[in-house]
Parts: structure tokens; sequence; C-alpha cells
């Protein structure tokens, strides 16, 4: 193991196979001024544990965070995370993969470096003290790691198709709601509400963010403030200089403005 800076550093695990949890761990504990704080066992289990962590003392600094999982892969994780605790709240991550794709083509821009299985202990030594120097970087110009997450998460969020899920986090606990059960969505000051039967959800991201994750064939922007699933139109009216009333299922009326009306107009034809 090379010798650490002296920096403590707080580190948790994403792994589901435990040979791979067990190498990392024994590694881990051999390294000075390391802490394990957590050890998740699938993508699901890192969401739950890491936002528990997200606001103590322990939450950690730099996340080993396997890509393959089922349920919630890798890139999974990190998009969920950012949805449910911003992406100021995100660990420095190290990505680790048994596939060198992944890491070429989209994370080596901006995590903080991704080991390849199977790696050896000088790998893991500088993967780990590659995590350590962004987690507790202090030069201007290696210090913007919310930048760098902020950057992986739109490499993320651009090899994904389009999003699948929202993670809601809501009186301590995450709520998976599916982007097919979402009726419409409005802007809430910081935030968008998702309207998915009868009841509404918060989550942290900006309704132009939201638009770009979600497949344009189903969903459409009606107004600077609000997108409509189309599958959940009811009605579609003509008012004013081209403008639209929109009925959703649920009875909502929504005015749509017109500078968006175009692509309603192309569902009449």
């Amino acid at each position: 193991m090379t010798e650490a800076s002296g920096t403590p550093v707080r580190v948790a695990i994403v792994d589901d196979e435990p040979d791979a949890r067990e190498r990392l761990r024994a590694l881990l504990a051999d390294a000075p001024d390391v802490r394990l704080v957590a050890e998740c066992v699938d993508g699901a289990d890192a969401l739950r544990t890491l936002s528990a962590l997200a606001s103590t003392p322990d939450a950690p600094d730099v996340l080993f965070l396997d890509v393959q999982m089922p349920e919630l892969d890798g890139f999974g994780v990190v998009e969920a995370l950012a949805d449910a605790l911003g992406t100021d709240a995100l660990p420095v991550v190290v990505f680790v993969t048994a596939h060198d794709a992944y890491a070429l083509r989209a994370f080596d821009v901006s995590a903080a470096d991704y080991l390849l299985k199977p790696y050896d202990r000088p790998r893991f030594a500088r993967a780990l003290e590659r995590g350590r120097a962004r987690a507790h970087a202090t030069a201007p110009d290696a210090s913007d790691a919310p930048g760098d997450l902020r950057a992986l998460l739109a490499h993320v969020r651009a090899a994904r198709r389009h999003a699948e899920r929202f993670v809601v986090r809501r009186d301590g606990r995450l709520y998976f709601v599916r982007t097919t059960d979402v009726d419409w969505i409005d802007a809430e000051g910081n935030y968008v509400r998702l309207h998915a039967a009868g009841t509404a959800h918060l989550v942290r991201d900006t309704l132009g963010g939201v638009e770009a994750r979600l497949d344009p064939e189903r969903f459409v922007r009606v107004h600077r403030s609000a997108i409509v699933n189309v599958d959940r139109i009811a009605m579609l009216e003509p008012y004013f200089h081209g403008e639209y009333v929109v009925t959703m299922r649920d009875g909502t009326k929504l005015t749509s403005s017109r500078s968006y009306s175009g692509r309603l107009r192309a569902l009449l034809k």
C-alpha cells in the first residue's frame, strides 16, 4: 500500500458480489487513516444507507461503486442520490467495473478514478489516494468536486436513454415513482412536483433538468412551468392566440403557452 497523505478519509463500498466487497474491505483495512463507514450489497441498499448517512459525521468522503448491479446499477445510484440529496452532498466516486468500456467511455473525465477488475494492491492504492485527494482538495483548480459530479451526472444521464423512475425522499425514506405513472409535472421553487395517481411528490431538480431526462415521445412541455404525460391527456381545447386548455385525466386543467403549443398541435394531426 502506498503511503497515505495523513488526512483521514471515510469510505463506503457498494458491490453486489460478496467476494468483491471482501477484497475491498481487506485492502481498506490495510490503509492508514481510512475508516469504512458503510458496506452496501446493491444499489437500493446504497440509496438507503448513503441517504441516511448524508447529514451525519459518518457521511462518506469516497465511494467505491460497482457499475454492474441488478435492479439499480452504478449509473442509477449516482443519479438517484443526486435527485435525493443534491450533487453537493455526493461523495467522491471511484467506479469499480469488470468492463473497461464503461470507464473509458464516460467516467474517467469526471470521476476520481475507476478500478478495472481484477485490480492489484498498488492500483487500488492509487485509486484510494486519488479519491482522498479529490475529497480533501483545497487548490482552486481541484476543489470543484460538486462541479465534477455535475459533469459526471450529465454523462450518466446522456448514457441512459430515458429516466425510468424518480427517487422521492419523504419522511426520511426513499420512494420510487415510475415515469410511466406520472400524469403531469410542475415547478415548485427549487423543486419539481410529480403528480401521479392523485399524489404529489417533490423532487429536487429543475423542470428543464427533468425534461431532459424524459422520453419526448411520451412527455410534452406545455408551459415554462408544466410538463404533461401525453397518455394522460383527456382533452385539448383551442384557446386564444394558438394556446390550448389541456384537460388531464385526473381533471386538472392546464393552459399551454403559445411558445410550447407546437407539440400539442402536432398531436391533433
